[in-house]
C-alpha cells in the first residue's frame, strides 16, 4: 500500500509524474457567503462579492448560502427543467477560475452551493446533503436549514445554511428551530452522523437575531458613529451564547460592519417604510470545532476569538468578516468571511490517471489509470473528458466506461480509449476525470492537456440547430409529466 503512487504537492496535485505519498500540513482556504436575496434576480456582476477582483487565486472552496430565492410555483418548475438563475450566475463566474460545483441543495427559498478547485475533487469524499423544514410546525420549507457534509482531505466538515424565524420577539423560537435542525439532520456512515459530530461546522444564513432594548434612534446613532460595541451587547445571538447550551463551542468574529438589515431596496438607506424595522445583524457566519479534549481546555482561547484549534490538529483562522454594501437588489446586504483550515493532509487519491501532454489524433486518445487497493470499483464507473473551465461533474464533452473485465483483476494499470465520436470537435485544453458510480463523485483527475483536433469545427448555425433540436425534444418528452411535476411541488415544496 505504501508503494501506491500518489500526489505530492498542493495545489499542483495532478502532476504527470508521481512520487510516494507523504502526510503533510495543508492550509485550505474557504470563502463563505450568506445572502438573503429577497426573491431578487442576480445582479449583473458578483465579482467583488466573490473577491475575484482582489483575490490571489488561493481560495480552495466557495460556499454560497442564499435565502429567499424566488420559489413561486412557476419559477420552481422552471428551475427543475433548467438550472436556477443564481446557480447559473455563480457557475458562470467561478468556472473560468477553475472552480467546479461539487454539490448543491435547494429547499424552497433556501439554496446552498459548494464549489471547489477541480484538482481538489478527488479529496472531497462522502458528500451528502440534508434539509429540515421548520416553517408552519415543520410542514413548510420557507424556514429551516439545508446542509452539505463531506470529508475534505480526510477531515469531516459540515456547511449549514439556515433561515430562522423573523421578528424581535421570536428569539427563543429561533433557538428552538436551530436545535430542531441539529437534531433532525442525520447523515449516513459510521463517522459524523450528526452535524456537530464533524471536525468543523460552519453555520451561516439569515439567522434573524435582532438588537434588544435600544430604540431606533439610539441604534442608528451608534451605526452613524461606528460605535458597534454598544450594539453587540444587546445583540440577541451574542447574549444567547452565554446561556444557550446548543450554542456551546460556536465562535464568531467581531461584527465590525454595520447591521445588514433592513434596507430600502436599491439603496443603502435603512428602512423608511411604515414598518421602520430596526437595523440588525440578521446575517451571520459562525464556526464550531468538534471537542476532542475536555471542553475547558479545548475552548480556553475564548468563544469569540478569530483563531481556534483543537488537539486533533484542525485549526481555523478567520481572515475577514465583512458585509458588501454595494449590492442593493435586496433589503439585506450579503455577508462574507474567509477562513483558513490548517489540517493534516491525511488522504490519498483513489484513482491516478495518466495521460499524454497532447492528443493529436484518435490514436493518442488513451487514458491509463491505477486504482488504490482500497478502492471499490464499479462496472458503471466512467472517465469524462472535460474542457478546462467546466462547471460541474456532469459537464463533460465526452466519456468512456471504465469497464471491469475479468482479466483486469490482477492488473496494476488499466487503459481506456476514446473514439472519434467521444472527442471534441475543436482544439483546446482539457482534463480527464474518473467518476465513481458508488461514491457519486470524481475520484481522480489529470492536469490540463491539449487536444488538437483534425476535425472541422461546427458553424454557429449548426450549433444553434443542434441546441434547438435538443430543447424541442426535451419539451416533447417532459410535457406529459407537467401535471405530475406541479403536483409534486404542491406536496413537497
Amino acid at each position: 500500500f505504501s508503494d501506491f503512487i500518489a500526489y505530492t504537492t498542493l495545489p499542483s496535485l495532478c502532476v504527470k509524474s508521481f512520487k510516494r505519498y507523504h502526510i503533510m500540513l495543508f492550509p485550505t482556504r474557504v470563502h463563505i457567503i450568506t445572502w438573503n436575496v429577497g426573491s431578487a434576480t442576480p445582479p449583473d456582476d458578483i465579482t467583488s462579492l466573490l473577491g475575484l477582483n482582489v483575490g490571489d487565486g488561493n481560495t480552495d472552496m466557495y460556499i454560497i448560502g442564499l435565502q429567499e430565492v424566488n420559489s413561486m410555483i412557476n419559477k420552481r418548475l422552471k428551475d427543475v427543467l433548467f438550472t436556477d438563475q443564481w446557480s447559473e450566475v455563480c457557475m458562470e463566474r467561478l468556472s473560468p477560475f477553475g472552480y467546479v460545483l461539487v454539490t448543491s441543495q435547494r429547499m424552497q427559498g433556501l439554496l446552498l452551493m459548494v464549489f471547489a478547485k477541480y484538482f481538489h475533487l478527488p479529496f472531497l469524499r462522502g458528500v451528502q446533503t440534508e434539509t429540515t423544514r421548520t416553517g408552519l410546525g415543520g410542514y413548510w420549507g420557507n424556514k429551516g436549514g439545508v446542509s452539505a457534509r463531506m470529508s475534505v482531505f480526510g477531515h469531516t466538515i459540515c456547511f449549514l445554511n439556515c433561515h430562522l424565524p423573523a421578528h424581535m420577539e421570536n428569539s427563543e423560537q429561533r433557538m428552538e428551530d436551530f436545535e430542531c435542525i441539529l437534531q433532525q439532520q442525520q447523515f449516513e456512515g459510521q463517522a459524523a452522523t450528526g452535524v456537530l459530530d464533524h471536525d468543523v461546522v460552519f453555520w451561516f444564513g439569515d439567522l434573524n437575531f435582532r438588537i434588544d432594548d435600544l430604540d431606533m434612534q439610539v441604534v442608528k446613532s451608534a451605526i452613524d458613529n461606528n460605535k458597534f460595541p454598544m450594539l453587540w451587547e444587546k445583540d440577541q445571538l451574542n447574549m444567547a451564547k452565554d446561556s444557550e447550551t446548543v450554542l456551546e463551542g460556536f465562535q464568531e468574529g467581531p461584527l465590525k460592519f454595520a447591521p445588514t438589515y433592513k434596507f430600502d431596496v436599491g439603496t443603502n438607506t435603512y428602512d423608511t417604510s411604515g414598518k421602520k424595522r430596526k437595523p440588525a445583524w440578521t446575517d451571520r457566519i459562525l464556526w464550531h470545532l468538534r471537542a476532542t479534549a475536555p471542553a475547558g481546555a479545548a475552548l480556553s482561547a475564548g468563544k469569540r476569538g478569530s483563531i481556534s484549534g483543537l488537539t486533533s490538529g484542525t485549526k481555523v483562522t478567520q481572515h475577514c468578516y465583512r458585509s458588501h454594501m454595494e449590492y442593493t437588489v435586496s433589503d439585506h446586504k450579503p455577508v462574507s468571511s474567509i477562513f483558513t483550515l490548517q489540517v493534516r493532509f491525511m488522504d490519498i487519491p483513489l484513482v491516478v490517471l495518466i495521460v499524454e501532454d497532447e492528443w493529436n489524433s484518435t490514436a493518442d486518445a488513451i487514458a491509463k489509470f491505477k486504482l488504490a487497493p482500497n478502492y471499490s470499483r464499479s462496472s458503471w464507473d466512467w472517465i469524462g473528458l472535460y474542457k478546462v473551465g467546466f462547471k460541474h461533474q456532469k459537464d463533460y464533452v465526452g466519456y468512456v466506461w471504465a469497464k471491469q473485465e475479468e482479466a483486469d483483476f490482477h492488473r496494476q494499470e488499466h487503459q481506456v480509449t476514446f473514439t472519434e465520436e467521444e472527442l471534441p470537435k475543436g482544439s483546446g485544453d482539457f482534463i480527464l476525470g474518473y467518476y465513481s458510480n458508488n461514491m457519486s463523485t470524481i475520484v481522480g483527475v489529470t492536469e490540463p492537456f491539449q487536444v488538437i483536433s483534425t476535425l472541422p469545427l461546427l458553424s454557429v448555425d449548426q450549433i444553434n440547430q443542434m441546441y434547438y433540436h435538443r430543447v424541442k425534444c426535451y419539451f416533447l418528452l417532459m410535457f406529459p409529466f407537467a401535471p405530475l411535476l406541479f403536483l409534486n411541488f404542491l406536496l413537497h415544496p
